[in-house]
């Protein structure tokens, strides 16, 4: 009787901390994907300011609550606009995010074609 106890405290014991485990995970990959608005260069997972910190506070009451990681980010974009998510969607705000980075590679390229060509000549 007594092994029996001892087993299901430890299994109890482990599926907390099991859980515990997960729900700090799940709170990791979120506050990793969501800008310090503060920092701005970092994410709320990198930052110690106490805007950061008390939006993984925010972030552990919405895990507890039963939300989503998109109900979740939907809260946070709601709440403090797109910017503040590092994977925006793509939509007519976003455009210049998602094609820059294009535009600055064809641009780039075309200087450096033009530049061969010079030189050939």
């Amino acid at each position: 009787m007594k092994n029996l106890r001892f087993f299901l405290i430890v299994i109890l014991f482990y599926t907390s901390s099991a859980l515990k485990a997960d729900e700090l995970d799940k709170r990791n990959n979120i506050t990793k994907n969501l800008r310090c608005l503060v920092c701005q260069g970092q994410s709320i997972y990198d930052s110690d300011s106490e805007f950061a910190n008390s939006l993984k506070i925010l972030v552990d009451r919405k895990i507890e609550e039963g939300l989503t990681d998109a109900e979740i980010y939907e809260y946070f974009k709601n709440k403090y606009g797109e910017w503040i998510l590092y994977d925006p969607k793509l939509n007519k705000n976003t455009y210049i995010l998602w094609f820059m980075p294009l535009l600055i590679f064809l641009l780039g390229g075309a200087i450096i074609f033009k530049k061969l060509k010079k030189k050939h000549n």
